[in-house]
Formats: structure tokens, C-alpha cells, sequence
């Protein structure tokens, strides 16, 4: 059971950066696909972008690519997310989460029904 704790969350300015950490443990994360999610309140979780463990293959969102870098660091076996340029569109609780093994099926997973495994969450709010 893959354990998953995102920190770095926090309260900045419209226009400024946040770096969010995600810590995993529990499961070797090869060859999994590994992303950030977000979600406000009564909505569903919105992808934000993923990567590939392996090979460090990345894919974003439409509304965070050029703004947003995700990353990870196989020996600590932590997945970071880099947000520039925050935008009053750009709060909610982000969520780290690693692909489901029995449903790998897209080489980019997306959907939230394709990972199983979600840490509670780190709050990013943005000041105007």
C-alpha cells in the first residue's frame, strides 16, 4: 500500500510561485505513472499533470502547461509540482497520486479513475 503526503501549500500572492512536495512510500513507483490532481469544493478533481517514474515523461493540463513543472527525485522517491505564475483560477487542494497497476491501459493517464492511490491533500490559496 503506497503511502503519499504533499506539503508546501500555502497562501501567495496572484502572480507568484509555490513549490508543492509529495513524499511516497510503501510502493516502488517504477513503472507507474505518478501526478497531481486538484479539486474545490463540490467539484471533482481536476488533473493538473503527471509523469512517467521511469523515464520522466511529463504531460500537463491545458490550463497549467507553460506555467506549471513537474518533477521527481527517484532516490528520495519524491514528486515535486512547480507553480508559476499563480492565477486566481489556480486555488484548491492539490493531491499527489500514483496509477492504478491494474488499469494502466494509457500511456498519459488523465482520468482520476485511473490511479488508486491519493494523499489528503495540500491547500493552495492565491491572493488578488
Amino acid at each position: 500500500q503506497v503511502r503519499l503526503v504533499e506539503s508546501g501549500g500555502g497562501v501567495v500572492q496572484a502572480g507568484g510561485s509555490l513549490r508543492l512536495s509529495c513524499a511516497a512510500s510503501g510502493r516502488d513507483l517504477a513503472p507507474f505513472a505518478v501526478a497531481w490532481f486538484r479539486q474545490v469544493p463540490r467539484q471533482e478533481r481536476e488533473f493538473v499533470s503527471g509523469i512517467r517514474w521511469n523515464d520522466g515523461d511529463t504531460w500537463y493540463s491545458s490550463s497549467v502547461e507553460g506555467r506549471f513543472a513537474i518533477s521527481r527525485d527517484k532516490a528520495k522517491n519524491m514528486l515535486y509540482l512547480q507553480m508559476n505564475d499563480l492565477s486566481p483560477e489556480d486555488p484548491a487542494v492539490y493531491s499527489c497520486a500514483t496509477e492504478d497497476p491494474w488499469v494502466r491501459v494509457n500511456p498519459r493517464p488523465t482520468m482520476e479513475r485511473e490511479y488508486s492511490s491519493f494523499g489528503r491533500g495540500t491547500q493552495v490559496t492565491v491572493s488578488s
